[in-house]
């Protein structure tokens, strides 16, 4: 099969008789054309197939009105939100969005960044990988007055724009809320502990603890990779075949909460009864194990619409690059079934 050769204002000019100049100026709806030859010219442009080259106008006006968006996964239910809060706002301002994930490579991050760069993408929105600890690769951006928004996952020393959640308090918050069920030995599934979301979780967890009169003990505290399901299910059962299993599990995500449940399942072990388990995310896999998970909200599109309006913002005022303000929201504990051990116990009486 023969590939169709691309139209170009070139061939229009041709078609039409007029200079490429005219056919450009018409397709832009330039003031020096009439409305009747911009109207001949844009339905003969249409009949023909041609399509606007938007890459090379962008490399012309060094600006693409496009926003490059740098996560760790996009099949994530988390980041698909965030994503669609980005684009919904992008798409009302005429902007487009040009979306890759790193896989929560380091390198991968790299790459993806100095693409990124070469589009000449209006502004950044970028969840670090899980590896990331450098951030040389962003200072390119700042050094051209691009500005870059971290979300989630931020950098502790970049000044930037910054939009996350309250992530202490809401590990605080979800511990509390299993000591409220009566659980008096509360294992944690934590993050890596360079990256603030999980750091903070994990804070809020251990304060919780200390402020409740409950013993912190290392073996009840995991440190994941990428707290996968894998490392979830694998993590459970250790310690529910400990001498001493622990009677509550606070995850500081909702994949691994869900392996914990199926887990516990398998091994015989109630849930909430003997093991209550509260996530964190409130991915829609939530609502759906048996048990239903407790978790924690994260408002993913609201911190996506947001980090696409600082973009937006800093490009009509035209801030500084170097500037820090930093964007917090806040969260609620979602309780379902898998947590609710003092409904259990009064359903029993």
């Amino acid at each position: 099969m023969k590939i169709k050769k691309e139209v170009t204002i070139y061939d229009l000019a041709k078609e039409l008789n007029y200079s490429p100049s005219t056919i450009s100026r018409a397709l832009n709806n330039h003031k020096s054309i009439s409305k009747k030859t911009i109207k001949l010219i844009k339905e003969a442009a249409e009949e023909m197939g041609y399509r606007p080259n938007n890459l090379a106008a962008g490399l012309r006006n060094n600006k693409s009105n496009t926003i490059g968006v740098l996560i760790s996964r996009i099949n994530r239910p988390f980041m698909a939100s965030l994503i669609s809060g980005i684009e919904e706002t992008a798409r009302k301002a005429g902007y487009n969005v040009l979306i890759s994930q790193s896989n929560d490579k380091y390198e991968n991050e790299i790459s993806n960044c100095n693409t990124l760069y070469d589009s000449r993408i209006t502004g950044l929105i970028v969840s670090l990988s899980m590896e990331t600890v450098e951030m040389e690769h962003f200072q390119k951006f700042v050094d051209k007055g691009i500005p870059i928004v971290f979300v989630d996952r931020v950098p502790d020393n970049f000044n930037s724009y910054k939009v996350v959640i309250d992530n202490y308090t809401a590990g605080y918050s979800a511990t509390k809320h299993l000591i409220e069920q009566g659980c008096k030995r509360i294992a944690h599934f934590a993050g890596a502990q360079h990256r603030n979301v999980y750091r903070e979780r994990k804070k809020g967890y251990l304060d919780a603890l200390r402020e409740h009169g409950l013993p912190i003990e290392d073996n009840l505290m995991v440190n994941f990779k990428t707290l996968s399901f894998e490392e979830g299910n694998k993590a459970t059962k250790k310690l529910l075949k400990s001498a001493n299993p622990p009677d509550g599990i606070f995850s500081a995500n909702d994949t691994a909460a869900v392996s914990a449940i199926m887990c516990a399942k398998k091994m015989g072990v109630e849930v909430p009864e003997q093991l209550a388990v509260i996530g964190f995310n409130d991915d829609p896999i939530a609502s759906i194990v048996q048990p239903s998970l407790s978790t924690v909200s994260h408002p993913a599109s609201k911190m996506g619409a947001i980090s696409a309006k600082r973009i937006l913002d800093h490009s009509i005022n035209t801030y500084d690059t170097g500037v820090s303000e930093v964007t917090v929201l806040g969260t609620e504990i979602i309780a379902r079934d898998s947590s609710l051990k003092r409904t259990k116990v009064l359903e029993s009486e």
